[in-house]
């Protein structure tokens, strides 16, 4: 393996480390909004716009900035 093959690989599993936060951050989202579903389903469609919008927020900031 050269230098440069083994530098590649480096890079690409702390490229994907990034990915992490990204995972975290969608896994909250809709963990709040399953958890507020439970507590008041009659705003089950307005809460489900701002998770998709939050949601949407967070993969174009994936896309921005990785």
């Amino acid at each position: 393996m050269t230098t440069i093959t083994a530098a590649k690989q480096i890079g690409a599993g702390l490229t994907t480390s990034g990915l992490a936060g990204a995972g975290i951050g969608i896994g909250a989202i809709f963990s709040s909004l399953i958890y507020s579903f439970s507590r008041n389903p009659a705003v089950q469609d307005d809460l489900f716009n701002f998770a998709f919008l939050g949601f949407a927020l967070m993969i174009a900031f994936l896309i921005l900035f990785l």
